[in-house]
């Protein structure tokens, strides 16, 4: 690495912070019907003029908006990935927004190891729907792909756990029409499913249930449980003793399923784990990136056995076991 290729990497928040601003303010979804001068967009943005001038010429410079003639207009990356309501709109931005927050904290909490838990304490009164917004634009293009890897012979009901917008479950009754699924989730987490499941037309086959999957009871009778980027939300204890449950309410011979990062033994491959370590750090209470010898020792305590592990085609991996 050279000196210059440090330096663009300690100043690369200035380009991020331009973009999350941006699209705070709706400025590309304004700029959709047509080239407009700043003072227009200030006017329509309720911003200083000045100010707003110098954040557009900044994403002129970055080729995401053009200037002719003192009038800005959309890029057609722009107009096509960036307007609200599009359907390529890269709708998991708005999340990356939340977690600049809590992760401008993140030399306070070094210093005392105490994490703020911010994401989810209710400061922002949309910060979940835009949570469930990013992880259902990731998962909903990787679940199908996900899904083939699994063994689904013998499967007729399915637990998504934290399965947020049931793009997961959405995936398993798609993949084999004649499973069940049921997504468990938080109570003010459940309207938001619902209405996801409900837009996809798969009411009869994906059905909710609220609770907290650390304290309350998750049901029974399952052929597989699925774990989608949930392990990494709790303690090594809470994670020992959520799948332990989770064990309990297999049928025989059922699966458990856990899709998360599986760190190697010094914690720094893959990479995206360790950065993720971070995110954990600055958002949760207790969350962390684990090792695969640890997700592995959850399963074995709980007696689940024949653990193996997949490789995603993403950063992830897939560890399964079977009851007895």
């Amino acid at each position: 690495m050279t000196p210059q290729e440090f330096r663009d990497i300690v100043y690369g928040f200035q380009t991020s912070r331009i973009i999350l601003t941006s699209l705070e303010l709706n400025l590309f979804n304004e700029l959709e019907d047509g080239a407009k001068t700043s003072g227009e967009i200030s006017r329509a943005l309720s911003t200083d003029e000045k100010a707003l001038d110098r954040l557009l010429n900044a994403l002129c410079s970055l080729d995401i908006l053009e200037k002719k003639d003192g009038k800005f207009s959309n890029t057609s990356f722009a107009s096509k990935y960036l307007v609200k309501g599009k359907p390529d709109y890269i709708s998991n931005m708005m999340h990356a927004s939340n977690l600049w927050r809590s992760w401008s904290s993140l030399t306070d909490i070094v210093r005392s190891g105490k994490s703020q838990g911010r994401i989810g304490d209710g400061s922002d009164s949309n910060w979940l729907e835009n949570f469930i917004e990013a992880m259902h634009y990731r998962a909903i293009r990787q679940a199908p792909a996900d899904i083939k890897m699994i063994d689904l012979t013998n499967v007729k009901t399915v637990l998504d756990l934290g399965g947020g917008s049931a793009a997961y479950a959405m995936a398993f009754v798609k993949a084999k029409p004649e499973i069940k699924a049921v997504v468990f989730d938080l109570p003010d987490v459940i309207p938001l499913t619902e209405k996801y499941i409900s837009d996809a037309g798969l009411s009869d086959k994906v059905k909710t249930i609220k609770g907290n999957y650390l304290h309350d009871n998750i049901g029974s009778g399952y052929d597989l449980i699925f774990l989608s980027a949930i392990v990494h939300s709790n303690s090594y204890e809470e994670n020992k003793n959520l799948i332990r449950k989770c064990a309990e309410a297999l049928n025989k011979n059922g699966q458990i399923v856990i899709q998360d990062y599986a760190m190697n033994e010094e914690r720094t491959v893959p990479a995206g784990g360790a950065f993720f370590a971070l995110n954990m750090l600055v958002n949760t209470q207790a969350g962390d990136t684990y090792t695969k010898r640890e997700i592995f020792s959850w399963l074995e305590s709980a007696g689940i056995q024949k653990i193996s592990m997949k490789e995603t085609n993403h950063i992830t991996a897939q560890i399964a076991g079977r009851k007895d």
